[in-house]
């Protein structure tokens, strides 16, 4: 578990990292992190099925988030 943990922090400090990326909008910025937060705690939670379908309701809630 120690070793999903951290591979799930690296991951989503390299995905966080391309959040400042010049040429993504707004919307697509809270798309990719809202999928990066959710699949780290969903895969926390539930392992590589919960990773999916966190990762899968980050991105929707990501997305609508950054629309207001």
């Amino acid at each position: 578990m120690n070793t999903k943990f951290i591979g799930a922090v690296v991951t989503a400090a390299a995905m966080l990292g391309l959040g400042g990326c010049a040429s993504m909008d707004r919307q697509t910025t809270g798309t990719v992190g809202g999928a990066v937060v959710g699949g780290v705690v969903g895969g926390a939670v539930g392992g590589t099925g919960g990773a999916i379908l966190g990762a899968g309701a980050g991105a929707v809630i990501g997305n609508q988030a950054s629309k207001r």
